[in-house]
């Protein structure tokens, strides 16, 4: 299966290193959303959706991108994300813009990332050293389920 990850990771790389392992365990392609066109998604049987959680949302980049796509009739998509916090709701508004353009969201993944926005940043942030090696161990296990999937 032919896979596609969009991602954007500003600070600390928290997304970039679960987009790599996930990349790794798919044999996906990787790019950031300003090198890809929507017509690139023809290609791919699967895309995935990644980014740090700036201000409880996805990345403005990564927002942009999905709002701009042509309608993609049920073609496949999952959404992950790295945050200070749980990022479940976050993924959900961000799987319902791709849903609203007719794809059809398989899995969602989100683990704990080093966060020191704002007044975090005096006390050195929180969730320093994620996402670790079991955070990265989960992002595996989420990728291989997508193996099999046709």
């Amino acid at each position: 299966m032919k896979t596609l990850i969009i991602y954007q990771s500003i600070h600390h790389g928290n997304t970039e290193k679960v987009a790599k392992k996930i990349a790794e365990v798919l044999g996906a392609d990787l790019r950031k959303p300003s090198e890809v066109k929507p017509e690139d998604l023809a290609g791919y049987d699967l895309i995935g959706f990644g980014s740090g959680v700036y201000a409880w949302r996805f990345h403005a980049s990564i927002l942009k991108l999905m709002r701009e796509l042509p309608a993609q009739a049920g073609k496949k998509a999952f959404i992950f994300s790295t945050s200070g916090g749980p990022g479940k709701r976050i993924n959900d508004k961000a799987a319902e813009i791709l849903v609203s353009k007719g794809f059809a969201i398989v899995g969602s993944f989100n683990c704990i990332g080093w966060d020191t926005f704002g007044p975090l940043a005096l006390f050195g942030g929180m969730g320093k050293g994620r996402p670790n090696e079991k955070d990265l161990s989960a992002a595996a296990a989420f990728a291989e389920g997508f193996k099999n999937t046709r």
